[in-house]
């Protein structure tokens, strides 16, 4: 995949930087590529659901911000991206002292961009697959103009 904007990483990383709720939740993009962003987030109490497992509202959102990443690395300068629609599938509760997440562009269109997102959880060393979710974002001017 290329990317249509030399910056795009600075770009990208903007998309984490700007996100008040996602520094919140404590989420950080740990690398990217065109096409692609891998992100990890410090599990927390405040990250728990009642049972002890993490939330299933903070892996959507590590999912789909991830997605957000991975699309926005291969837009122009004056675009950005927004989500119009993701489902995941949540494989067996997320239970570790982090969790890390791999999102994909699997298909990079002018005017849809479908991405793939995967996120692990991460306890006593070993990493297991908890959830998944695809993820349709649409390129829009910056400023929420569409293309």
């Amino acid at each position: 995949m290329k990317p249509q904007n030399p910056s795009y990483r600075d770009h990208t990383r903007a998309i984490f930087d700007k996100a008040p709720f996602i520094a919140d939740l404590g989420l950080v993009l740990v690398d990217l590529g065109p096409g692609w962003c891998e992100t990890a987030l410090a599990v927390a109490p405040k990250h728990l659901q009642q049972d002890g497992y993490v939330h299933a509202g903070v892996q959507a959102t590590m999912a789909d911000h991830s997605a957000g990443g991975a699309a926005g690395t291969l837009v122009r300068g004056n675009e950005m991206v927004l989500t119009a629609e993701f489902k995941i599938h949540l494989l067996r509760p997320a239970v570790g002292e982090r969790l890390r997440c791999r999102a994909t562009v699997l298909k990079p269109g002018k005017t849809l961009i479908v991405a793939e997102s995967e996120v692990f959880a991460i306890h006593a060393g070993e990493e297991k697959l908890v959830a998944k979710a695809m993820v349709t974002l649409v390129p829009v001017m910056k400023g929420g103009s569409p293309r």
